[in-house]
């Protein structure tokens, strides 16, 4: 529930990197940014043998006593997720897997739609105050919706249960699904959407929406 404050940047740089790659990275990071209200504060640039290293730290600010953690969960809450859910995981599968497309009967646009769900997720920090006012409990779903619905169960001390159908997934998503119904327990149990999954009263759920 914390809006973002900003980020400290640590880059360790091999010699090889190019005044090309500096500026592309700058570029796109300047962006991101931007584009989430979020500054770089300060940090620390410093040469290095190899690999290249980019480290960064953000910050948000929330009232005292106001964060909402994972505990806190109810019996009779909805479940609520942001988004759509397992594009990401069907992305990392394109990368490694040349044909999947092709068999999944994804057009370039489809298949694009995936590939950019992987490579650069896009946070849901416009969010955090509605999650603040209306969740009960709430984390980011990194490590795949049953993982971490299981997580956040688990530490409030309740179970739940999920109407597969009901679970909101792209257009692409669909198509893969259809032409290939196994895919189920990819797009449940992969990670990287970093959508938000939150408990929400019922008698809050539709000023949640």
């Amino acid at each position: 529930g914390a809006p973002p404050a900003g980020f400290l940047l640590a880059l360790a740089l091999p010699e090889n990197v190019t005044d090309g790659w500096l500026e592309s990275f700058a570029k796109g990071l300047g962006g991101d940014a931007d584009a989430y209200a979020c500054p770089l504060l300060g940090g620390d640039t410093v040469k290095t043998p190899g690999p290249l290293m980019v480290s960064i730290t953000a910050f948000g600010f929330v009232p005292q006593g106001a964060m909402v953690h994972r505990r806190g969960a109810k019996p009779g809450e909805r479940i609520i997720v942001t988004g759509t859910i397992g594009d990401a995981a069907l992305g990392l599968r394109l990368r490694s897997d040349t044909d999947a497309a092709r068999r999944w009967n994804l057009n370039d646009k489809l298949r694009e739609h995936l590939l950019d769900r992987y490579l650069l997720p896009q946070p849901r920090s416009a969010l955090a105050k509605l999650v603040q006012a209306h969740a009960s409990a709430a984390m980011d779903v990194s490590d795949g919706l049953a993982g971490d619905l299981a997580k956040l169960c688990r530490t409030s001390g309740v179970t739940a249960q999920i109407d597969v159908a009901g679970v909101p997934l792209s257009d692409a998503a669909r198509t893969a699904l259809a032409a290939e119904p196994a895919l189920i327990e990819t797009l449940l149990g992969g990670g990287d959407d970093y959508e938000i999954v939150c408990t929400v009263p019922a008698a809050q759920s539709d000023a949640f929406i």
